[in-house]
């Protein structure tokens, strides 16, 4: 799978062959560690007087390798994908096989960050439910109005626990169950089954 580049972000990675293959390795710290602790504008700042360029090249170049790596991770390319990925910029061998070594050497990190930055959301635990039909009130002494109740209960990924209380008529939750199965249906289609190989 070949990771496709915007004209935008081939323009920010259009810097590196000007500079040194040492700086190019530099950049590829530097990004890897802005995925760790966020941006500081401090560092391209620095760079920049070093290079003798405006820091906002350097930020687009830096951003432009963080992007370049973290895709290229995310969606595990092959050392083979990765080269043909990066052929259509242009660069040299030797940045090539650069960008190739700094990609082989962080993207199980990389990887490992995305994971930690994924937001962990509460998962199902149990289901309770019960059915309650009206059958006549004052106003109306023959009517039939059911109503199903559920109490969902839901665990957050740290073990803490909750509950949430439903409560509809039972052409809604139909509704709701078909809507649900064709959601069900739709993973199975090899698109969506290409799509979540990718994610993992």
């Amino acid at each position: 799978m070949l990771l496709v580049l915007s004209d935008e972000h081939k323009e920010h990675l259009g810097f590196l062959p000007e500079v040194d293959s040492a700086v190019v390795g530099e950049f590829g710290r530097i990004a890897v560690e802005f995925l760790r602790k966020g941006t500081n504008p401090k560092i391209y700042e620095g760079a920049a007087r070093k290079l003798s360029v405006d820091a906002e090249t350097v930020q687009h170049g830096v951003e432009g390798l963080m992007y370049l790596l973290t895709e290229s991770s995310k969606l595990m390319i092959s050392e083979v994908d990765f080269q043909d990925s990066v052929l259509v910029l242009g660069f040299t061998e030797d940045l090539n096989q650069l960008l190739l070594q700094l990609y082989l050497e962080n993207r199980k990190e990389i990887r490992h960050i995305l994971g930690e930055l994924t937001p962990s959301l509460p998962h199902y635990h149990n289901l309770e439910w019960r059915l309650d039909v009206q059958l006549a009130s004052r106003a109306l002494r023959q009517q039939v109005k059911p109503t199903v109740t559920m109490k969902l209960h839901l665990e957050e990924s740290g073990g803490d626990k909750s509950a949430k209380v439903l409560q509809t008529d039972p052409a809604t939750l139909m509704h709701l169950i078909q809507e649900l199965e064709k959601a069900l249906a739709e993973l199975k289609t090899t698109h969506c089954r290409r799509i979540l190989r990718n994610i993992k």
